[in-house]
């Protein structure tokens, strides 16, 4: 469990939190509800859901809330109903943390299970894109608020034999890049979360794959990770505080690691990140790695 933070940066601001009922998504509602926050959460498994529920609501203040409904964020009919029921209970909800999502099938292209990998895209790309979708009324509106869509190693380089995760995180880091451009003009920031490694439920997919469906550098990867332990759950909880916060007002379209960006004194260098391309996904020419052939 992670210790309460120093300020309640997020009192009086409610979030609804996807894929939340254990892993990162439950890390992140700890640390908002720590924060001061109200938490409207989704998942899948309704009785893990009430079982978060539960552990949230014990740590939270009498004037908090804590609120749940079971929901698969790649539906259009359960987006429609869990927003509007977010929406209802905090009418001035102000941020939106797209957590829900599957590593999808291991390995080769060819060998996958076509229905598999296209239900990855559809929980992790679509999902995403849905829930953002329903809620960008709602803060173009209020001219405020928050979107965080966590990443993951697959946005920023290749993943051999697991394609369906790496390119829908890919996908969703240019899309959040995307509303974020779309939403400036109505002070609505959108950013991605890079978390690190984490030791969860994914990882254990991993090594339960063996070497030879997901490659043998990646399992080894996936073993020394589960011996050191990982990142720990809050670190990258602690960024999506910072980016649900009012300190980060006007940082938005960036992909910003958990691990390896110092993210806490981001708010110093607002105007330096503004109109440039620094943590984003861009091409990378000859001459940035001091290459000359394709200069004139």
């Amino acid at each position: 469990m992670s210790a309460a933070p120093a300020t309640r940066s997020l009192a009086g601001r409610a979030a609804l939190i996807t894929g939340a009922s254990e892993g990162l998504g439950l890390a992140i509602a700890r640390s908002f509800v720590l924060a001061g926050a109200d938490v409207f959460l989704c998942a899948r498994d309704a009785a893990r859901l009430e079982e978060a529920r539960r552990s949230l609501a014990a740590l939270s203040s009498k004037t908090q809330r804590v609120l749940t409904t079971p929901a698969d964020v790649s539906r259009e009919p359960d987006v429609v109903r869990v927003t509007t029921a977010a929406l209802a209970a905090f009418p001035s909800l102000q941020v939106l943390v797209n957590n829900a999502g599957v590593y999808g099938p291991m390995g080769s292209i060819e060998q996958v299970e076509w229905t598999a990998w296209t239900r990855a895209i559809e929980v992790n790309l679509f999902g995403s894109v849905l829930m953002a979708r329903a809620l960008v009324p709602h803060f173009k509106a209020a001219r405020n608020g928050k979107i965080i869509q966590l990443s993951g190693a697959g946005a920023t380089k290749p993943l051999p034999n697991i394609s369906a995760y790496a390119a829908s995180k890919a996908a969703v880091v240019r899309f959040a890049e995307t509303l974020a451009e779309e939403l400036r003009p109505y002070q609505v920031d959108v950013n991605a979360v890079a978390p690190g490694a984490l030791n969860t439920r994914m990882l254990d997919e991993v090594i339960e794959a063996g070497p030879e469906t997901v490659g043998a550098s990646f399992y080894a990867r996936a073993l020394e990770q589960e011996s050191t332990g990982g990142t720990p759950l809050e670190r990258p909880a602690e960024l999506c505080v910072f980016l649900a916060s009012a300190a980060s007002d006007g940082i938005t379209g960036k992909l910003i690691s958990a691990v390896w960006d110092r993210w806490e004194s981001l708010a110093e260098h607002r105007a330096e990140l503004d109109g440039t391309d620094v943590y984003t996904i861009r091409r990378i020419l000859p001459e940035d790695r001091g290459l000359s052939w394709d200069v004139p």
